[in-house]
């Protein structure tokens, strides 16, 4: 079964793709990267979900949004509905919704989070700027369900060969390196600094020093690679892809499996490892 991380991007092109990190585990506490792919549209990226036959992913993006928001806008509390309701929707009326709903609250306040938000360290799925998670998850999930695949906690796909884990690698980067920046895609803020910052991270990969208990295994050409994108985005699709190793491994747990809590919201879902 294909093991893969995936960095999203709800707008990709040829400068900022769609990246895909896929790895081996070889079940003795290594994951060896096998490639990178990289998808210029969201079309061709959906192509290839629907075309690998068996997989397990983690993917960059949301796969709900906050049950308080929900609520306070009269939309549909079960997924599937919610997600047809969502799909349906415009960007800028989904912008539009979302900035009144912050106008009206108070200061600090001002946008509603998922209960996994807190212990992931993660951005309210209704964010629409810096990152525009709220479109990612507009642009995502529809090509997921089109492939036929479960999202566990949430939906039960008519393929069961295809299971999609909501991943978020600075969960794990953080744990690795602190807060420190590692990427940026303003060409001046890509210093040596933030270099030496994912120099470090990959080195902490490949110690496998996380709680997760993997190592990265890479070649020379590879860890260069990595090194050399001072945007992240390869970095980051490799670090999804060893939180969906880690829920690979755990995929008969209890509850939804895939070392997710026994108990998540169904309307809200929840990143793993968090």
């Amino acid at each position: 079964m294909l093991l893969f991380g995936c960095d999203f991007s709800c707008a990709p092109t040829p400068r900022k793709p769609i990246v895909v990190a896929s790895g081996t585990d070889s079940g003795e506490g290594t994951l060896a990267l096998a490639g990178l792919q990289r998808f210029t549209t969201i079309d061709d990226w959906a192509v290839w979900l629907r075309t690998e036959p068996e997989w397990i992913g983690g993917f960059d993006f949301p796969f709900g949004l906050p049950r308080e928001l929900v609520a306070h806008l009269g939309w549909p509390t079960q997924w599937n509905a919610l997600m047809a309701h969502y799909a349906g929707l415009g960007r800028a009326e989904i912008r539009a919704t979302f900035a009144a709903f912050c106008a009206a609250r108070p200061v600090g306040g001002k946008f509603a989070h998922r209960a996994t938000d807190g212990p992931a360290g993660s951005s309210t799925s209704m964010k629409w700027v810096n990152p525009p998670v709220a479109f990612m998850l507009h642009a995502g999930v529809p090509p997921l369900l089109a492939a036929g695949a479960s999202l566990p906690g949430l939906h039960a796909g008519c393929n069961p060969n295809r299971v999609a884990l909501e991943a978020y690698p600075g969960l794990l980067a953080r744990e690795l390196i602190g807060r420190r920046s590692y990427k940026s895609d303003d060409a001046a803020r890509q210093t040596a600094e933030r270099l030496a910052a994912r120099s470090d991270l990959l080195a902490a990969l490949e110690a496998g020093t996380s709680r997760l208990g993997l190592r990265l295994a890479l070649t020379a050409a590879q860890r260069s690679e990595l090194l050399g994108d001072a945007r992240g985005d390869h970095i980051d699709a490799v670090l999804c892809l060893v939180q969906a190793a880690w829920s690979a491994q755990r995929a008969s747990t209890p509850g939804p499996g895939y070392g997710l809590p026994e108990s998540i919201d169904p309307l809200e879902g929840w990143i793993v490892t968090a």
